[in-house]
């Protein structure tokens, strides 16, 4: 009577080891892979659209160019992820040019001009709730003009039919 581990070997030594596989071809099909998955990922661009913010609607096929990304919740404004000032301020603030939006935006001008060879009039993507007055987007687009953004654009969500 044998043991099972006596059972194991003599089945070993009749039968050889079956476990020949051979996995550079394993690995060239995992790397296509990653790169097709890679390539496919990057031609969407998408907005990530912070929680506070609830877009307007429409019926846009375009695709928003990489641009500054300036949000108006309900109660601040940020340019491109910082805080800037309170949407109260704003609304208090005299005057068509809000000065702390347009000192942040020519401090942003300042680093993409040190970045690459921009243009003088550079592109922004306003993100406003759909809720803020008029006047104060009139007011941040006014200060976005003064500080030589003249390419404005605004965000919104599509609709879901379309």
């Amino acid at each position: 009577m044998l043991t099972p581990r006596q059972r194991r070997s003599e089945h070993k030594k009749r039968h050889g080891d079956m476990v020949d596989m051979n996995l550079v071809s394993l690995i060239d099909v995992f790397t296509i892979l990653i790169f097709f998955l890679l390539f496919s990922a990057s031609g969407v661009e998408v907005l990530t659209t912070p929680k506070a913010v609830k877009l307007p609607v429409a019926e846009s096929e375009e695709v928003p160019k990489p641009t500054l990304v300036l949000v108006i919740s309900n109660e601040d404004i940020l340019v491109d992820g910082r805080l800037v000032m309170s949407l109260r301020d704003a609304m208090a603030a005299e005057g068509d040019v809000l000065a702390p939006l347009k000192a942040a935006l020519d401090v942003q001008s300042q680093r993409v001009a040190i970045k690459a060879d921009a243009s003088p009039t550079q592109a922004i993507t306003i993100m406003g709730d759909r809720s803020i007055p008029w006047a104060v987007l009139k007011r941040v687009m006014a200060s976005c003009a003064a500080a030589n953004y003249a390419d404005v654009s605004l965000a919104l969500s599509k609709r879901d039919g379309v």
